[in-house]
């Protein structure tokens, strides 16, 4: 037992005045002699012994009396260790795309906010934060109605962002007792739990709202498998965790049906479901399905617009066929010209530049490669044998400090892919280990701080560079090298002219970085917008002389197909989808000792933790029970 005002207690001596009456009485008896005292001594005799029990009786009363009142003054109670303590408590509520799933008595996140304003004591002080929002030191009334309008979305914070996002809203105190309690259905994707500290002074706490197991089917991704000048053949993979067998799959080009099939799992997860659509017709896809699991994974945009050609043009006396081959005229604009030949005037007007293998390069064409470059298009050096590198210098130098030197006559493999770099990502599925590496026979030395994209067994680069400047440090001639017969020739072209101007994709991934350029030319004050039909807004863009560039970090938030706008006119558009990662549906362990299976056990378990349990009422009732007893005695006992 604890009292709230122990220093009363002291009211305790309090009981030796009645004791000290009692032992102290000043009252007297006084005798009186009587003839016949037979009678007498023994009504006296009677009469001291009542009068002694009584004195008894009310000393023991007087003491209860006042030890009651005292404690009850000094408010005795009952409590954990905790409960006196402090409190900072700060919640983390999963407002991800997982946490939107169905369950059997209704939807997982709106059931969450439900139970957690049900319960949440009124008068308690908290901060909760979402992957998206912050409300500090807030009582429930606050924000009621702001918890009721929270929708789910694709940011999800990993386990050590929350735990140190968390931290930051607790106070200095020591004194304090730290709670944080994270609300999340806790997938593997979130991170592990051990990496959680329970020496670091904040008591954490799980509460996982159902254990229950969500079923859901979802559209992973669309992509185009084959492409001839009649059909496009549209493969979307579809991936479950129900024990269905089938399920119909929707093809609509701008809201309107044009193909429906169905998906074949047969045993398995996943199923790759084909549609054939014309080559020549716009599509403004969406791929469809019916789950009553995840609903955000239900559809899938892509948008497959009129093709802008990304023309390239190669000078020098060397074949261009390989180049022919590989800039094919579906998806490029391929030229090619002799030095000699070379209308400079056309330079300006290319998005990618490739200096095959000539000898001297006259100061008229490094001006124009400056000016190409600066403009946002891309050029390529590949040296000739014997060559002018002063000129080559004049040139390289410029882009990140790229400088030729003497040459080397030693046969050397190329023997390094960089898989990082922009040329070869997304090429490999895995690490190039057995691969059949091609070789030169002569090569110049070669300094540069630019991302090297090849290098040989030296580590010596090979081919280098990024963005609007790319060097390969040997001619690739049949007589030098057999890189023409090596497979890695088609991505390392086909990606630095994809590269040179970044046409809008078959679909981006919202929050990621996506970069692309209109071959549009815009006057002062114009400007690039994105909209659909409920959200427009103006992206970051970069104005150059032949093309804009646009970039997408934080918008657009949904997904959708949306217009890129110049003057309300559309150009074309770019489709968005939210990221798969949260169909993926595989949950982390908790541990066992501080975790709960909803919101209402851990309130109810907190209020039992924190319970107070008071005693002064009872110990005043006990007072006024005394006074009774003494009024009764008084009265009643002689």
């Amino acid at each position: 037992m604890q009292f709230k005002y122990p220093e009363l207690l002291w009211g305790l001596l309090l009981l030796l005045i009645p004791i000290l009456i009692h032992l102290f009485q000043l009252r007297r008896f006084k005798k009186t002699p009587f003839t016949n005292v037979k009678f007498l001594k023994q009504v006296v005799s009677e009469s001291r012994k009542s009068s002694t029990l009584k004195k008894w009786l009310l000393l023991f009363t007087r003491m209860g009396l006042l030890a009651a009142l005292v404690f009850a003054f000094a408010q005795p109670f009952i409590a954990n260790e905790t409960a006196l303590k402090e409190k900072e408590t700060v919640f983390y509520l999963d407002d991800s795309f997982s946490m939107n799933g169905q369950i059997d008595n209704g939807n997982l996140f709106k059931n969450t906010i439900q139970d957690f304003i049900e319960n949440i004591p009124s008068d308690q002080k908290f901060t909760l934060f979402t992957n998206k929002q912050v409300f500090k030191d807030v009582d429930i009334k606050d924000i009621q109605n702001e918890l009721l309008n929270l929708s789910v979305g694709s940011e999800q914070l990993g386990i050590s962002e929350i735990i140190l996002k968390g931290k930051t809203y607790f106070t200095t105190n020591p004194a304090a007792q730290k709670n944080l309690v994270l609300i999340s259905d806790f997938q593997k994707r979130m991170g592990d739990l051990s990496v959680i500290d329970s020496t670091n002074g904040v008591n954490t706490r799980f509460i996982k709202p159902t254990n229950d197991i969500i079923t859901n089917t979802s559209i992973d991704t669309v992509f185009i498998a084959e492409r001839n000048n009649d059909n496009v053949e549209l493969v979307a993979q579809i991936s479950t965790n129900s024990e269905e067998q089938t399920i119909p799959v929707s093809l609509f080009n701008n809201d309107k049906l044009i193909a429906k099939t169905a998906a074949n799992f047969d045993g398995n997860k996943k199923a790759d479901v084909r549609f054939t659509i014309n080559a020549n017709d716009i599509i403004l896809g969406k791929v469809a399905i019916m789950d009553t699991g995840l609903d955000y994974d239900n559809q899938f945009y892509f948008n497959i617009d009129e093709k802008s050609k990304i023309k390239v043009l190669a000078i020098g006396n060397s074949s261009a066929d390989y180049l022919n081959r590989i800039y094919i005229n579906d998806e490029f604009n391929f030229t090619s010209s002799t030095l000699a030949q070379l209308n400079y005037s056309t330079i300006e007007n290319q998005d990618l530049v490739i200096l095959n293998e000539i000898t001297n390069l006259p100061t008229s064409l490094i001006t124009a490669l400056k000016s190409l470059s600066t403009n946002g298009s891309s050029f390529v050096l590949i040296p000739a044998v014997n060559s002018d590198i002063t000129s080559y210098n004049q040139l390289s130098t410029t882009f990140n400090q790229t400088q030729f030197s003497n040459i080397m006559e030693q046969e050397i493999s190329i023997a390094n892919v960089k898989t990082a770099h922009p040329l070869f990502e997304n090429v490999f599925d895995k690490k190039v280990t057995d691969f059949q590496f091609p070789s030169v026979q002569k090569r110049y030395k070669f300094k540069t701080k630019a991302p090297v994209a090849l290098s040989f067994q030296n580590n010596e680069p090979f081919l280098a560079g990024a963005q609007n400047a790319y060097f390969f440090s040997a001619a690739i001639s049949s007589e030098n090298s057999n890189f023409k017969n090596s497979p890695l020739i088609v991505p390392a072209f086909y990606n630095m002219g994809m590269n040179s101007l970044k046409l809008p994709p078959l679909y981006a991934i919202n929050g990621s970085n996506v970069e692309i350029e209109l071959p549009i030319t815009l006057q002062q004050d114009d400007i690039i917008k994105i909209a659909n039909a409920t959200n427009e807004f103006i992206p970051q863009q970069r104005v150059l002389p032949k093309k804009v560039q646009v970039t997408f970090i934080e918008n657009p938030k949904e997904a959708g197909i949306y217009k890129i706008m110049h003057n309300e006119n559309t150009i074309r558009h770019i489709s968005f989808n939210n990221d798969r990662k949260e169909s993926e549906l595989l949950y982390t362990t908790l541990p066992e000792n501080n975790s709960n299976t909803s919101v209402s056990n851990f309130f109810l378990e907190s209020q039992n933790n924190n319970a107070i349990n008071e005693f002064w009422k009872w110990f005043a009732i006990l007072a006024l029970a005394f006074v009774l007893i003494e009024t009764v005695l008084q009265k009643f006992l002689k």
